[in-house]
């Protein structure tokens, strides 16, 4: 029998796919519908924990309120007053919709039902690739682009790896890119005094609404940054509110950033790893369940409404026929 393997299970009348490393007593649950991480299962200490701060039952995940573990694409975070321009042409996320309702976020896959399309386990990882088809010219407004989109999750011995691929299967450019949204939820001590280290030397500045400040005045140095922002140094969380973008991430030797966040009275830990893009940081403190007792750490390509960035546009266009791969995951801190 080998050491990993996938199997399936249900929440509701909701499928999920479950990787499982039996030697290390580990297990992450996926669901369908919008490729979702609901729970990562681990152990430290001898006692098992689920640091996942997923949606706990099938009402939340087809609700899916508060992207808890949200796959974002063609966009992450926010699209200002939800219009933006490409090649020349402006285009309008939510036509006719005005005030609050102007908001656009996470792009269209919260909602999809994805495919299974490979599933894979032997003694070295357990693998699962899910696919869809849905974002189509007819589907969403203001976005007559066509892509096809996988995230492959993978369980192995440090943790779990998420390599998410877009494909431009239409006949013209579009722009597009990646983010992930996980919540961890180390203990259930209180955040302030857990631990966060980013290896960022920037920070994005935005105005009250958490828009880029335009131009390079966005690109903020972090020795002229708030001091409550950083983080370069593992220290713990405090009263910072943060729901913040860090870039000029600096990379190990092995060639990923990792951004560290860990619990010093439980010893839970976890480090999120990306090779490329930015690191947005929320502490949750606007969340509708269980404000301020987990912590974001989202992995993105670019940083929020970078369709509307000359900055970002060599970034997030994707010619016809072309893929971008994006890879990202989560390591258990021992």
């Amino acid at each position: 029998m080998s050491r990993f393997s996938v199997t399936r299970s249900r929440l509701g009348a909701q499928e999920l796919v479950v990787l499982v490393d039996a030697d290390a007593d580990r297990e992450v649950r996926i669901a369908r519908r919008g490729a979702t991480v609901l729970s990562i299962g681990a152990c430290w200490r001898d006692e098992q924990r689920n640091i996942a701060d997923g949606f706990r039952d099938e009402q939340e995940l087809v609700g899916h309120k508060g992207s808890r573990f949200a796959i974002m694409t063609p966009f992450a975070n926010r699209v200002n007053d939800s219009r933006y321009t490409f090649e020349g042409k402006t285009y309008d996320l939510q036509p006719g919709a005005v005030g609050a309702d102007r908001a656009s976020r996470h792009g269209f896959l919260r909602g999809a039902l994805f495919d299974l399309q490979r599933e894979h386990a032997d003694d070295d990882k357990a693998s699962v690739t899910l696919v869809t088809h849905a974002i189509r010219p007819e589907a969403n407004a203001g976005y007559p682009f066509a892509l096809d989109f996988s995230v492959t999750f993978t369980l192995g011995d440090r943790g779990l790896t998420v390599e998410a691929k877009t494909r431009n299967v239409g006949e013209h450019a579009a722009p597009t890119f990646f983010g992930w949204h996980p919540y961890f939820r180390l203990s259930e001590n209180p955040i302030e005094g857990w631990e966060l280290h980013v290896p960022a030397d920037k920070v994005i500045a935005t105005d009250k609404d958490f828009i880029p400040l335009p131009g390079t005045r966005a690109w903020q140095a972090m020795d002229k940054a708030d001091r409550v922002l950083d983080f370069r140094k593992a220290r713990t969380i405090g009263d910072a509110q943060l729901n913040h973008t860090y870039a000029d991430l600096q990379l190990d030797p092995d060639g990923k950033a990792r951004t560290h966040l860990r619990d010093p009275k439980s010893g839970v830990g976890v480090a999120v790893w990306q090779e490329k893009g930015v690191m947005l940081v929320f502490t949750a403190d606007t969340a509708d369940r269980d404000a301020r007792k987990s912590v974001a750490l989202e992995p993105m390509e670019c940083m929020p409404d970078a369709f509307n960035r000359d900055d970002c546009a060599p970034l997030v266009t994707l010619a016809p026929g072309q893929e971008r791969r994006f890879v990202c995951g989560v390591e258990f801190d021992a």
